[in-house]
C-alpha cells in the first residue's frame, strides 16, 4: 500500500444500520493481509496507547522496565519488544503516523538488515571443539571460555528470498506486474463486516443481497470512505473483538470524510 490514503466504498442497510460489504481495491485488501503477519508485540504497542488491550500492555511494559541485567546475556529485548513483521512495514503506512515507536522499529529494521553479524572464536578454525556463534559479540564460548569477537556479516535471508521469488516472477513470464503486495490490482474485492475477502462480482452482489434477505433496495446507502491512521488502528482493534467489524468502525462515529449517496 504505497500511498497513506485508502478508499473504500460501503454499501449499507439503512433499516437495520449495518454494512453488508464494502468495495476494495488492493491497496485495502493487503492492508487487512498485513494485518495477519504482525507480531503479538507489535499489536500490544500499536493499541496500548488507547488502553485495548488488557494485561498485554502492562506484561508488556514490565518487560520494557525490566533491567538488563536480568536478561540472558544471549538475548535482546529490544528484539521483542520491537519485533519486525516479515514484511516490509512501509508498504502499509496505515498503521505508521510517525510516531518514535515507528522509527525505532524503522531503524532498528534498517541496521538490522545491512549490518547484522554473528560471532565466533578467533581460534574455531585450528581448534579441534565443535565450532559456535553467537549473535552477541564477546560472548563466551562453553570449551574454551574465549570470547567470540571475530564477526562474521550475516546474510538476511528472507532479503534474499524476496529477491529470488521477484527474480523468479519477472523470468517466468507470467504476467506479474511487480507490484508488490499480496493481491493483484486487476480486479476489485468484496470485503464482508467480517473481513472475509472475496473478488467483485455482480453474481457475487446479488447472492449476497438475497442472504441478507433485503426487501427493499431503496434502504441501501454507499458511503465512499477515506482511511487514515486512526481508522488503521480502529480496524485493527475491532478485528480482534467482534464479526462486524466494518459496521464497529464506520457506522458508529461517522465523519466529515463520508460521502453518502443512494443505491438505485
Amino acid at each position: 500500500m504505497a500511498a497513506s490514503k485508502v478508499k473504500l466504498k460501503l454499501l449499507i442497510d439503512t433499516n437495520s444500520n449495518k454494512v453488508l460489504f464494502a468495495e476494495a481495491g488492493k491497496d485495502f485488501v493487503d492492508f487487512l493481509f498485513y494485518l495477519l503477519s504482525l507480531p503479538i508485540s507489535t499489536v500490544v504497542r500499536l493499541l496500548k496507547k488507547k488502553g485495548e488491550v488488557g494485561c498485554l500492555s502492562d506484561l508488556y511494559d514490565s518487560l520494557e522496565n525490566l533491567n538488563d541485567t536480568y536478561i540472558q546475556p544471549t538475548q535482546n529485548k529490544t528484539n521483542l519488544l520491537y519485533h519486525k513483521s516479515s514484511l516490509c512495514d512501509s508498504e502499509y503506512p496505515l498503521l505508521h503516523s510517525g510516531t518514535a515507536d515507528h522509527q525505532h522499529s524503522t531503524t532498528t529494521k534498517t541496521t538490522t538488515t545491512t549490518t547484522r553479524k554473528v560471532y565466533m572464536c578467533p581460534t574455531s578454525y585450528s581448534s579441534s571443539y565443535t565450532r559456535h556463534v553467537s549473535d552477541v559479540p564477546n560472548h563466551i564460548r562453553p570449551h574454551c571460555r574465549v570470547a567470540m569477537s571475530y564477526g562474521i556479516p550475516l546474510v538476511n535471508s528472507s532479503s534474499s528470498s524476496s529477491a529470488a521469488a521477484n527474480n523468479t516472477s519477472t523470468s517466468s513470464g507470467n504476467g506479474s506486474t511487480g507490484e508488490g503486495g499480496f493481491v493483484k490490482g486487476v480486479v476489485t474485492y468484496m470485503v464482508m463486516d467480517n473481513l472475509e475477502v472475496k473478488p467483485m462480482s455482480t453474481i457475487s452482489s446479488i447472492t449476497l443481497l438475497n442472504e441478507f434477505d433485503v426487501q427493499n433496495v431503496r434502504a441501501l446507502k454507499e458511503k465512499v470512505v477515506v482511511l487514515n491512521v486512526d481508522e488503521g488502528l480502529k480496524l485493527l482493534k475491532a478485528s480482534l473483538e467482534c464479526k462486524n467489524v466494518l459496521t464497529s468502525v464506520f457506522l458508529s462515529n461517522p465523519g466529515k470524510n463520508y460521502k453518502t449517496r443512494s443505491r438505485s
